[in-house]
């Protein structure tokens, strides 16, 4: 019998106007509309400039729309308050940022931003989080700082996932990562959004990584959707030659020109 999915975030006609300098306005993006389930990792691609850094940054309010909704699991997330919405919300960055300090003192971190008292070593909280981000418990007392890039980027993982968050963002996760370790994280992000029913919301130029984790792909162009649904069906078969155009473009120019 299938599990009721955790968490449900929907974006209802969603736009973001900026001011230029002079009086013309700046449409970053247009009506935007689409829902993610828990257990299903949403997928966000297009050129650099299309509003896919923008859009993922609307879901825990580091940014502010200017039209439309976003609910998570029916209440509007406006409504919600921030540091409870980032909870809930977690987003892990492009560039994993490290604490001063150990493994341990960095999952302790969001505890004491929130006064509460942190999970020690051998706290079964801190054990889970290691697990899901396939880390081992010997990195604990490591400084974090010292850990490869994709040892990092495994610790910025589990920091998000110690809170049981119901959404993960995730902003080009594996864009300061070799091939093998990319493909390692893609693996352990896929299974991580099974076994947690997160609704997993990734913004990515990787389409090696779109193609092995996404369940729907959105693709962005100028902040609107061009084209949107099943991410296997639309790589195999896309229905616009914008689409096309981008699915051509050789991997390396991706790489050079990802962003926003």
């Amino acid at each position: 019998m299938e599990r009721t999915p955790r968490a449900n975030v929907e974006l209802e006609k969603v736009s973001v106007v900026r001011k230029s300098t002079g009086a013309a306005e700046i449409v970053l993006l247009h009506e935007i509309s689409f829902r993610a389930g828990g257990g299903e990792t949403t997928t966000i691609i297009g050129p650099s400039g299309s509003g896919k850094s923008t859009l993922i940054r609307l879901l825990n309010r580091l940014d502010e729309l200017s039209a439309g909704r976003i609910t998570l699991n029916g209440d509007d997330i406006t409504a919600i308050d921030p540091l409870l919405l980032r909870r809930r919300v977690a987003m892990v960055l492009q560039k994993p940022f490290m604490f001063e300090g150990t493994v341990l003192a960095n999952l302790q971190r969001p505890f004491l931003y929130r006064k509460e008292t942190p999970p020690g070593r051998e706290s079964e909280t801190v054990r889970r989080a290691l697990g899901l981000a396939r880390l081992s418990t010997g990195l604990l007392e490591r400084d974090a700082r010292s850990l490869s890039g994709g040892e990092q980027q495994r610790v910025n993982l589990a920091r998000a996932l110690i809170n049981h968050p119901e959404v993960l963002l995730l902003d080009e996760p594996t864009s300061a990562l070799d091939r093998p370790t990319a493909d390692h994280l893609a693996a352990t992000l896929h299974d991580v959004c099974r076994a947690e029913r997160l609704a997993v919301i990734m913004v990515t130029h990787d389409l090696r990584l779109a193609e092995h984790t996404a369940d729907q792909l959105i693709y962005l162009e100028q902040g609107r959707i061009v084209e949107k649904g099943a991410a296997a069906e639309l790589l195999r078969q896309p229905q616009t030659e914008a689409f096309r155009r981008f699915l051509a473009e050789p991997a390396w120019e991706k790489e050079t020109r990802h962003g926003n």
